[in-house]
């Protein structure tokens, strides 16, 4: 089952895999908007709370990116965009009831209070101040760098911006958050699974009992203390004991964090690097050269 990952849960495939990517992009988003000094530059508070986001592409990635930026981060979705169409909504988009009205219309133009735009690729060009490109590479060029008002850009996709229109962006000041980086919760939680597999067991199973027990005593120990019983209920609930998806989830975010961390601790200690997609390459290429000399490849 190992050689192969992203399978049904019946079939040894891991519980938060399908929205892995998208929930990764919101880790790492937050937590790059956690360091208020790097964000200064921008006009902008830290925390997600609030922030106007643009989302290009609402397929897996860019639907699950969306619901996890507005439903946990408080962020404000105003645009989206798909191949064919593009809406805007200053107060912010319901993006499950969004869904639906996709599902049951075939498209996303003519949702209850938005404007529709001329054309798909008008999304990147709103006034934001985050822009997710989550559909193909290639999205921000030369043709249109200059039109880019966000002032973060945080690439779920793979290779959205060309180097070119980097340049640009990052002349003018706005904070790009690599691909390299940013949608890598895919294959973590592919890597979760893997290793799920390659030990037979899943996820939780064995320590999910003892520590909804070591729970349960302590609860009842504080009821002795407060001279006070807790319901049913409130017992369930509070002893519960970490399923799979808990500890999926717990482990990305826990990479997604380290990883965001060791990238802007390079950035910052090396004069000559100017951006965090050469400081993640700096990190990346660290690591495999280390590795190669402590075994003995490299002298």
């Amino acid at each position: 089952m190992a050689c192969v990952t992203g399978k049904p849960v019946t079939q040894g495939g891991i519980h938060g895999r399908k929205e892995a990517t998208g929930r990764g992009v919101f880790y790492g988003v937050r937590e790059a908007l956690g360091y208020g000094e790097d964000l200064e530059g921008l006009g902008l508070s830290s925390g997600l709370r609030g922030k106007k986001v643009v989302v290009q592409g609402l397929g897996n990635v860019g639907y699950h990116t969306a619901k996890f930026l507005s439903e946990e981060g408080g962020c404000k979705i105003v645009g989206v965009s798909e191949v064919n169409a593009a809406i805007y909504d200053p107060n912010g988009l319901d993006i499950t009831k969004l869904v639906q009205h996709r599902k049951r219309k075939g498209t996303l133009l003519n949702f209850r209070g938005t404007q529709n735009l001329s054309r798909p690729e008008d999304v990147l060009e709103l006034d934001c101040d985050i822009l997710v490109p989550a559909a193909l590479e290639n999205q921000i060029t030369l043709g249109n760098a200059k039109r880019i008002k966000a002032r973060i850009i945080a690439e779920a996709a793979n290779g959205p911006t060309t180097p070119k229109a980097e340049q640009i962006l990052l002349k003018k000041g706005v904070f790009i958050i690599p691909d390299i980086f940013l949608n890598a919760g895919g294959v973590t939680v592919s890597y979760f699974e893997w290793g799920k597999n390659l030990s037979h067991m899943r996820y939780g199973r064995m320590q999910k009992r003892l520590e909804e027990i070591h729970t349960e005593n302590l609860l009842h120990s504080t009821e002795n203390l407060i001279n006070r019983r807790f319901s049913e209920r409130e017992l369930h609930q509070l002893a519960r004991g970490p399923e799979e998806i808990d500890i999926v989830n717990s482990g990305l975010e826990g990479t997604m964090i380290a990883a965001y961390r060791e990238i802007r601790e390079t950035l910052k200690r090396h004069k000559r690097i100017h951006d965090l997609r050469t400081a993640a390459y700096v990190v990346a290429i660290q690591k495999v050269a280390r590795t190669y000399m402590e075994l003995g490849v490299f002298p």
